[in-house]
């Protein structure tokens, strides 16, 4: 049996069409969403995410203001900006690309974004409602990982998922949104114990280790749903944390890497600056 393969960047076509559509309308109103993303360096991994992100913005309507500063960018000076950028009628989000030169605490800048354009979903505000359920802007890994999910396996109630990885970025706000819809969820991390016998339980597999092809096919449950959220550049090529060639053997779905949950995360991105503006607005759909 070969896995059925989750087809990511047809979901995330389809979204950022759903997304343009929507935009659209407010234009027609006289709203134009306005998204912030600050680079500080050059960062060539970075730099690639921000144009990404700066087209699907282009594609989708919204007016993107892409900063850049320089890699000896004080911290006081970025949080003065996002302080401005706050403030700022016209924008609707702000995303500090991510990582940040060692200089600059990635948590103080995080805490300075308003939690209204947090469009990354990761202000203390916004995971804390994420835990209580009513969050408006997710993390946007997570939630493109959950709008995959839901294609492929429409009702999660009691479906058993396991998560490997715990960061603030992926892990964490994953497992809450698999609560969410019901399934009973196991996280597991560095520490966790009988790793393989875990995973083999799992109807439902999410990876996000950043270790290339670490699950390999006799770690997975024969039929499960597997999501490789890893991406990993080796020798030029970009790879997942899930081996895919004996992963396939045994999966019942997977995603691929590249074309699975990367261009998701860029979509839900659009998706987010979307509700974003609907929330500053109080815009009734």
């Amino acid at each position: 049996m070969l896995s059925q393969i989750i087809d990511g960047k047809a979901v995330a076509q389809e979204i950022r069409k759903k997304v343009a559509a929507e935009v659209q309308k407010l234009r027609e109103s006289g709203t134009i969403p306005g998204l912030a993303v600050i680079l500080v360096g050059n960062d060539p991994a970075s730099e690639l995410y921000v144009n990404n992100k700066a087209k699907a913005c282009e594609e989708c309507g919204i007016n993107s203001k892409v900063i850049r500063l320089p890699q000896k960018t004080p911290e006081d000076e970025l949080l003065l900006l996002v302080k401005q950028l706050n403030y700022d009628p016209e924008i609707h989000g702000i995303l500090v690309q991510l990582p940040l030169p060692l200089q600059i605490r990635e948590r103080a800048i995080i805490e300075a974004i308003s939690p209204l354009k947090d469009v990354d979903g990761i202000h203390p505000e916004n995971i804390g409602k994420l835990w209580t359920g009513n969050a408006y802007l997710k993390p946007c890994t997570p939630y493109g990982c959950m709008e995959l999910l839901k294609r492929t396996v429409p009702d999660l109630r009691g479906k058993k998922a396991v998560v490997i990885g715990r960061s603030i970025l992926v892990g964490k706000p994953m497992a809450a949104l698999l609560l969410q819809e019901n399934a009973t969820v196991t996280l597991c991390h560095s520490y966790t114990q009988n790793l393989p016998g875990i995973t083999r339980s799992a109807d439902i597999l999410v990876v996000a280790i950043g270790k290339p092809g670490y699950v390999k096919g006799e770690m997975i449950k024969p039929g499960a749903v597997v999501i490789d959220v890893g991406i990993n550049r080796i020798e030029g090529k970009i790879t997942g944390d899930v081996d895919f060639a004996s992963a396939s053997e045994r999966a019942g779905w997977l995603t691929p890497v590249p074309g699975g949950v990367g261009p998701m995360t860029i979509a839900m991105l659009m998706q987010n600056t979307l509700e974003a503006v609907y929330g500053q607005k109080n815009i009734l759909r």
